[in-house]
């Protein structure tokens, strides 16, 4: 067994090591990477030879948790790892979109990727670690591989930026991205920030890659050490020169014509079509049978050289747009009844139909992977159906693809959302027409349904999506304004901004060449920042601020802190009384107890059934003060007066003198019993005992000429006059007198 390792030093005191040759030696690559307690293994095996006709990259990427890495059961009756969590698929395509760009692109078999974590101590965050896992697997395979790479989470903290920050030190960061490089390039760049200046984003993104060069070397000598630099021989694609050379001569005036005519998108598609299809007329069915796949690969390159060399030679766009220009928009707010708030926006052929509900507590979302479990409050999700870009095909479960970008719409907004808000948020995306940034659309539509809904943001969003095209490794290169679908396929970068006016909230960076200096990417961002605030105007002139009130049928919220010992007392046993109190008004209400304080929310659709129970609920909680008027219930009835229930829970003695101003020989005289409501006044509070005494008869006009015929208390002795025992017979006669 030749065990191989390597240590990263991280220059605080914290390693990571990289360990080859122990386990999973029959895949074609394995590692495991191991910062203080976080262990996860990563192993790569490809397929030898590509499935026929197979013209694309056809990788998978899997990260996996397990429970038992941190010394937890799975929930759930199989008490087994299920489905991959939103946080499992995020962490699969973030490692996903640093490697495929790096495969050749004439390598086509299946390569598959799993990183699994086996051990983890709750403060290191393991997805930093996936992709250093991942690309130390392809290095020690002889998978090709134009590597390596790493990945480091980079967080601002007191204005001091730190790698791979713990989960503690995140919660106080205004900057958290996840960089992915080579030693040469960035490659990706995904996270949130509040609101910071581009030069400072620039600057953490610098300073993550400074720390991915020494990952990428410690890999490069680990292939050293097991002998792995030279790499399988493959042959996936069957190539004809000559054909290739047919096609571009006969194919490309043609696309080029169509490149710079500024069309719409389908007719755009369809005159493209035109031209493949009248060149693959030349041909016999026998010969397309096999010439086929390689007249549509090279027609591809030829459609791709067209729309390239029309930006960058004559600055014409395949819309007719300039490089900065941002496509008309047009909005709509309040557009359907039903939901809380809702807005269209629409960019060009990219359209948003956003909605938004508002919800209580018991409409939270809970958390529970293996790491982070806990509660969601504004939860964000992103549908992407087929007929949005005009696909005949039925739409399935939600895809990776989905989770991803409605998790940078979720980070994008997330920060804007009011401190301590009551409600929990939900907002729906749903892609009505797609040809490029629909992830974009969403934060602005998203912005404009909070605000239809009378959610008081702290600040508008905006999103823009940026492009690139270049050569000669950025010698000669065009930045693009609000990209097309095309564009980012064709192009080489696919870059997402957003932010309010003051600053960056989020960010997604996909980058498909080599060679992007930090002037391009610092140019991207100057021109994002003057798309994005074009974008904003358009926002803040169709809706310049949150409506003042939620909607009419949008439930109402109000919340009382109070003691945790009256806790119990609102719940009452068995939840008889706080289902008393939600029958009785039609409140739903729910109790939680936060750093030792209880926190009750009441919620409904009309304030009428919050202020009742509101009204319960401080009885409850109340402490009774004397001289304070109550409205009691009589409780029971006695010879010597009643009790009468004055709060939730506590009653006091009405005595027979206290009801009225004349004598009474019983309760019923004053046509008072078992049940009845009375107003009553709280005289006074025994210090020793807590009994309460009340009276009814002081909130009662005093008759003319009233004179007292109740037994008078005779004065109670000085200290000294009698002894002890004197004074105990006193108190006895003058119990016997009351």
């Amino acid at each position: 067994m030749n065990v191989i390792n390597k240590t990263i030093e991280l220059g605080d005191g914290r390693t990571i090591t990289i360990e080859t040759g122990k386990l999973a030696k029959q895949a074609d690559g394995s590692a495991m990477v191991r910062m203080g307690n976080t262990v996860l293994l990563a192993t790569v095996c490809a397929a030898k030879d590509a499935v026929p006709g197979t013209d694309f990259m056809p990788l998978q990427v899997d990260y996996k948790e397990k429970f038992s890495a941190f010394g937890r059961f799975p929930g759930g009756f199989t008490r087994r790892e299920g489905k991959a969590s939103d946080y499992e698929v995020l962490t699969s395509r973030l490692v996903d979109r640093v490697l495929r760009p790096l495969f050749p692109d004439n390598y086509h078999a299946e390569v598959f990727v799993n990183i699994i974590l086996f051990s983890a101590d709750g403060e290191d965050i393991p997805d930093a670690l996936a992709g250093l896992a991942a690309s130390s697997a392809l290095a020690v395979s002889d998978i090709p591989f134009n590597g390596p790479i790493s990945e480091v989470r980079v967080g601002r903290v007191n204005g001091e930026l730190i790698v791979n920050p713990t989960y503690k030190q995140l919660e106080s960061a205004d900057i958290d991205i996840m960089v992915g490089a080579t030693i040469d390039n960035i490659m990706m760049v995904e996270g949130e920030m509040s609101e910071v200046q581009e030069h400072e984003m620039l600057e953490a993104i610098k300073f993550a890659h400074e720390a991915i060069k020494e990952h990428c070397r410690v890999q490069m000598e680990l292939t050293e050490a097991v002998g792995k630099t030279v790499k399988r021989e493959y042959n996936h694609e069957e190539n004809d020169e000559d054909l290739r050379k047919d096609v571009r001569d006969k194919c490309y005036d043609k696309a080029y014509a169509i490149a710079v005519s500024g069309t719409d998108k389908h007719a755009r598609a369809e005159a493209f079509e035109a031209i493949i299809t009248e060149y693959k007329t030349a041909f016999t069915e026998e010969e397309l049978e096999t010439k086929a796949p390689m007249i549509d690969r090279y027609y591809h390159d030829v459609e791709k050289e067209a729309m390239r060399r029309a930006i960058l030679d004559e600055g014409k766009r395949l819309d007719g747009r300039k490089t900065t220009d941002i496509r008309p928009i047009w909005i709509e707010t309040d557009f359907v009844p039903g939901p809380h708030g809702a807005a269209v926006f629409t960019r060009g052929e990219t359209q948003s139909l956003t909605t938004v509900t508002l919800g209580t507590k018991s409409d939270e979302k809970i958390v529970d992977d293996v790491l982070v479990h806990g509660k969601e409050r504004f939860l964000l999700h992103y549908n992407f159906p087929p007929f949005s870009t005009g696909e005949a095909k039925a739409q399935r479960a939600v895809g990776r693809r989905e989770i991803g970008h409605g998790n940078l719409a979720h980070r994008a907004l997330k920060r804007m959302l009011p401190e301590n808000y009551p409600y929990v948020v939900r907002v729906i995306s749903d892609i009505l027409e797609s040809n490029g940034s629909s992830s974009m659309a969403t934060v602005c539509a998203g912005t404009l349904a909070l605000m239809d809904a009378g959610v008081q943001i702290k600040k508008p969003v905006s999103g823009i999506a940026m492009g690139l095209i270049s050569e000669n490794k950025g010698k000669n290169y065009a930045i693009l304004s609000d990209i097309l679908g095309d564009e980012d396929h064709l192009g080489d970068m696919d870059f997402k901004v957003t932010g309010t006016k003051d600053g960056i909230t989020a960010t997604q960076m996909d980058i498909k060449v080599d060679g992007l200096s930090y002037e391009i990417l610092e140019n991207a961002l100057a021109q994002a920042k003057e798309g994005r605030l074009h974008i904003l105007g358009k926002i803040t002139d169709a809706m310049p601020e949150p409506r003042p009130d939620l909607k009419p049928h949008a439930p109402r919220i109000e919340t009382i802190t109070i003691g945790k010992e009256f806790i119990g007392a609102i719940i009452g046993p068995g939840g008889k009384i706080v289902q008393g109190i939600q029958e009785k008004t039609g409140a739903t209400i729910s109790i939680d107890e936060v750093d030792g304080v209880g926190i009750v929310e009441v919620s409904a659709t009309n304030k009428e059934s919050i202020d009742a129970a509101m009204r319960a609920i401080r009885l409850i909680v109340a402490v009774p003060e004397v001289g304070e008027v109550y409205e009691g219930k009589i409780a029971s009835v006695m010879p010597y007066g009643a009790f009468v229930e004055f709060m939730p829970g506590k009653d006091g003695l009405l005595h027979i003198s206290e009801i009225d101003w004349k004598r009474l020989e019983t309760v019923e005289d004053a046509g008072l019993q078992e049940g009845d409501t009375i107003l009553v006044k709280l005289m006074d509070i025994d210090p020793k005992t807590g009994k309460f005494k009340l009276s009814r008869r002081a909130l009662l006009p005093k008759p003319d000429g009233y004179q007292d015929e109740r037994p008078q208390r005779r004065p109670a002795p000085q200290h000294g006059d009698r002894d002890r025992g004197d004074r105990r017979g006193d108190f006895k006669k003058r119990d016997r007198d009351r």
